[in-house]
């Protein structure tokens, strides 16, 4: 012991790492790895397809068919990450907790894109119907690939205990 530490400093600093350190719950890192899969698979297969709309809504519509499209796919990218956002987020807390950031991420982010969408309704600069189908096509692809990347995922269901 040194000349400043006293034993009652002493035991708290050799308690303080051990509290710190406290057992992560063992379904957190297979569900963060998880998300990580689907992210890298949803930012891999979405962008392209949401070229094409806006190649394809370009040439139908011009700068209106673009523009349209473009919005179309950020918003649609922004709801999809943001859910495995919520994913990797909640992946260490107890499940009464995940199921509650789950719907009320999902009610939230439904209501953002609706306040978004009738912000955007009375913008003429934007093709609805080309905004509408990017958002559409995006979503179910980003859907489909994070579906697929869950199942290719080698991560087991049931994480027995420790003990």
């Amino acid at each position: 012991m040194s000349d400043t530490e006293t034993p009652d400093t002493a035991a708290e600093t050799s308690q303080a790492p051990a509290q710190a350190t406290a057992p992560e719950n063992p379904h957190a890192a297979p569900v963060r790895q998880l998300a990580r899969s689907m992210t890298r698979a949803s930012l891999l297969f979405t962008p392209p397809f949401i070229l094409v709309c806006i190649v394809l809504f370009t040439v139908l519509n011009g700068l209106h068919g673009f523009l349209g499209a473009l919005v179309g796919g950020v918003l649609a990218m922004v709801a999809s990450l943001s859910t495995l956002g919520m994913m990797k987020v909640s992946a260490g807390q107890d499940p009464s907790l995940v199921m509650l950031i789950a719907l009320g991420g999902y009610a939230a982010k439904v209501i953002l894109l609706f306040l978004a969408l009738t912000l955007l309704k009375g913008v003429t600069v934007l093709h609805p119907l080309s905004l509408g189908i990017t958002m559409i096509v995006a979503i179910l692809v980003a859907a489909a690939v994070e579906f697929a990347a869950f199942r290719k995922a080698r991560i087991p269901t049931i994480i027995p205990a420790a003990n």
